[in-house]
């Protein structure tokens, strides 16, 4: 049941700007505003407006004037949640802010709970669950890339692939439950070839939609790159031109960084989570020791490696640091990294290629760190190890959220047994029950199956006022 108070909360975030928005939401969002708002004239009634326009005036207490204000008018079931909805837009200071959300809390309003905005246009229709989340991730967008995820899976695009899916086992399982009712007279509504096509259909397109999850949740959250190597290969003088900053501490000492260093850099859109790491080498000192078990450990979280190699050292000491790497790469991709490439003549360029065999996965470059030299060439191999073209197909659902990679993995099981109930030859009671399993999962998704517990635990994370 839609809880039927009215609710309001600063929608801007805190603190001191040229402009701030408080936002009502209810059945008495208009006549509360009405109550604080005085327009110019005096004689105007918010009640009267027409929906979707704005009023100049003023916010008083009693006959004190609190703030000129511009009021935007929102009629249901035409607004964002799909109740009444007033944005008072007020100046920047948090006193203003306060002082208005205060008064209209005394004329009846409450205070929103976190999303609780983005919840009810859920629960009022005007948006399915899986478009409310791509809100929070709008929100915190922090590249084209992300964004552009998160504006696709508002707009219904993850929504559309799934109802459609949804639909078409709808189908079969009621010609399946249809059996049942007549399963003395041994008849068959439901096509077992057509149904295991549409099972192979929709087990092919929810593994498709699965398996975008790892590009969708790095892309979202910034692709780990960890930079790797000996000692004094230049790696934090690499982090330092990637970035355009002194981040990292650049030492002719060996040792010198002993623990990670992480900093994020946008490359044409996409976010790249850089992590310096300690040099790999064989060293008594405790405390580089353990900084060096983590070197190993983030090459193992990774989705990229950058591996440095010296190229003013003997093959044979960087050979023996890339087969040493190579053991803790598994689907990761690799980009061997020759630096100080201007310090070196072009033999020893020639030596390596001749040397390093290239795994599918891997890529090799050459640059010089502390120069700046071919950077520009390094970040493009960086953004071919992203599947480019599928982000920029606007055809393709990519799968971003951990929840609905969860519910689609559970999917993909259900609908797989329904395979194999087909191909062994199952009764029609036990097909049913695997394909209404694989319905539950897609439909968790988009909210058609919800309780409680999911919506509070999926709407807790947004901010307040949204």
């Amino acid at each position: 049941m839609i809880d039927q108070s009215t609710i309001c909360a600063i929608s801007t975030p805190p603190g001191v700007g040229g402009i701030a928005v408080i936002r009502l939401s209810g059945q008495k969002a208009v006549a509360i505003t009405e109550e604080v708002f005085t327009s110019p004239n005096q004689e105007k009634k918010l009640a009267e407006q027409s929906a979707n326009t704005l009023h100049f005036g003023t916010i008083r207490r009693g006959e004190k004037i609190i703030d000129e204000v511009v009021v935007s008018l929102f009629r249901a079931p035409h607004s964002f949640t799909g109740e009444d909805v007033v944005e008072i837009s007020c100046h920047g200071s948090q006193y203003i802010q306060q002082a208005i959300l205060e008064l209209l809390l005394s004329k009846g309003a409450r205070m929103a709970g976190p999303g609780e905005f983005t919840q009810r246009a859920f629960l009022n229709g005007k948006m399915d669950l899986s478009q409310a989340e791509a809100v929070a991730d709008l929100i915190a967008s922090t590249s084209a890339a992300s964004h552009k995820l998160a504006l696709n899976q508002m707009r219904g695009g993850f929504s559309q692939e799934l109802i459609k899916l949804r639909g078409e086992l709808l189908s079969f399982v009621s010609l399946i439950e249809l059996e049942l009712d007549f399963s003395e007279e041994d008849v068959e509504f439901a096509d077992r070839t057509q149904l295991l096509e549409l099972a192979t259909r929709i087990e092919a397109m929810i593994g498709k939609l699965a398996d975008s999850f790892k590009l969708g949740n790095v892309i979202k959250n910034g692709i780990p790159v960890t930079i790797a190597g000996e000692t004094n290969v230049g790696k934090s003088t690499l982090l330092n031109a990637l970035l355009n900053d002194e981040r990292a501490i650049v030492s002719e000492i060996a040792g010198t960084t002993r623990d990670v260093i992480e900093d994020v850099i946008n490359i044409r859109g996409v976010s790249f989570r850089f992590i310096d790491t300690a040099g790999i080498r064989t060293t008594a000192d405790k405390i580089e020791s353990m900084g060096i078990e983590r070197t190993y450990q983030k090459i193992k979280q990774a989705s990229i490696v950058l591996l440095l190699l010296d190229l003013t050292r003997e093959p044979e000491k960087y050979l023996q640091n890339l087969e040493d790497v190579r053991q803790y790469i598994n689907q990761q991709n690799l980009i061997i990294v020759g630096n100080k490439a201007d310090q070196v003549d072009e033999g020893v360029v020639r030596k390596m290629l001749m040397d390093i065999t290239l795994a599918d996965n891997e890529d090799m470059v050459f640059i010089s760190a502390k120069m700046g030299h071919n950077i520009d060439s390094l970040k493009s191999l960086l953004l071919e190890t992203v599947n480019l073209a599928k982000l920029n197909n606007e055809e393709d659902v990519i799968v971003t959220n951990a929840r609905h990679y969860e519910a689609l993995t559970q999917a993909r099981e259900s609908i797989q047994r329904v395979l194999d109930g087909i191909e062994n030859g199952i009764t029609g009671d036990f097909l049913s029950q695997d394909i209404r399993e694989c319905m539950h999962y897609l439909g968790l998704i988009t909210g058609e199956i919800s309780t409680d517990e999911v919506l509070g635990n999926i709407f807790r994370n947004f901010c307040i006022g949204k």
